[in-house]
């Protein structure tokens, strides 16, 4: 059996999810709005050309909240374990990685698809730190005896 400590620093980690969390509702919101403002009723996921001449402007918003949701699962998890041996830095590249994901958003969001890549390669950075601080972790809980 091994017993995790949880640093206080952890606390900035917890704080990341809080912040992802009003990220992903505003974007819900934004989406919300779009669907007021290209007039795309519920329950349709993504509208079509055929049907909406403002199609491409409201599938890059819902689009943009729909791949942060995607991605949701692995940044959680990753932040949440990383974190628990690497607070700062999990809370570090997660702040990066949620200010990415706000860029991603809102360039999505201008109706260029194209746009959306200005910012990934920061968040891919991040996610990709996340998931070494989450390895360093399972690496460190299997050798601890052993040192």
């Amino acid at each position: 059996m091994v017993s995790v400590e949880v640093h206080k620093e952890y606390g900035y980690v917890v704080l990341d999810l809080v912040l992802y969390a009003f990220l992903n509702t505003w974007m819900s919101i934004q989406v919300g709005n779009a669907r007021k403002k290209y007039k795309v009723p519920y329950p349709t996921l993504y509208a079509t050309e055929s049907d909406n001449k403002d199609a491409k402007l409201f599938n890059c918003v819902q689009r943009g909240h729909q791949n942060s949701i995607e991605y949701m699962p692995v940044f959680f998890v990753m932040l949440l374990v990383g974190g628990i041996q690497h607070p700062r830095i999990a809370a570090g590249l997660g702040a990066l990685y949620i200010i990415a994901r706000f860029f991603y958003f809102k360039l999505y969001s201008t109706g260029n698809p194209q746009n959306r890549l200005k910012p990934v390669g920061l968040s891919f950075l991040a996610l990709f730190g996340l998931i070494i601080c989450a390895a360093s972790f399972g690496v460190n809980l299997l050798i601890r005896d052993w040192l």
